[in-house]
């Protein structure tokens, strides 16, 4: 079984100008989302409505990188510091480079929810003294939420929009 990362795109696909504008686009939103709702962003038990965007890599590739990006600055803003900027950004880098080889929409959702579910998990349970078992069934509830109820729906209908006549915003 052959897995092809980024959808096969190639590097001068993923760095285009309009590639990098995609990007950039979902860099913003995912960071001011994650900032307008900080009460419910930040901290063990969160739902962090931005992560829904982590399911676009399975229709756009290039959005892995704004997803970083946005992430980064969303973490900045968080409170807990060094950790969360450096592990989260990681985090959401990773579950976005395996989203991008899914086969379906449905599979793309889930590496969002396993890799912070382990990551995020274990640094809050670090940081916030919470047993890990504890962190990382709520944040992945609040992934579950994010990448499945928001997500999920928000690529589908993408997908749909794409089919009956709007273009990829990324070629």
């Amino acid at each position: 079984m052959k897995v092809s990362f980024f959808r096969g795109a190639s590097p001068k696909e993923l760095f285009s100008v309009r590639s990098l504008a995609l990007s950039g686009l979902v860099a913003a939103i995912y960071a001011v989302t994650t900032i307008l709702f900080a009460p419910i962003s930040y901290g063990y038990v969160q739902v962090r409505i931005s992560e829904a965007l982590t399911v676009l890599p399975f229709l756009f590739p290039q959005a892995v990188f704004g997803l970083f990006v946005g992430c980064l600055f969303a973490n900045l803003f968080g409170g807990f510091g060094i950790l969360d900027v450096v592990l989260g950004s990681a985090a959401t880098l990773l579950a976005g480079i395996i989203s991008s080889a899914m086969p379906t929409v449905y599979l793309a959702a889930l590496p969002p929810v396993l890799v912070n579910m382990g990551i995020v998990g274990g640094y809050l349970s670090f940081i916030l003294d919470v047993p890990f078992l504890l962190c990382a069934l709520y944040v992945g509830i609040g992934q579950f939420v994010a990448c499945y109820l928001l997500g999920v729906p928000l690529t589908l209908l993408l997908r749909e929009r794409m089919r009956t006549g709007g273009e990829d915003p990324a070629r």
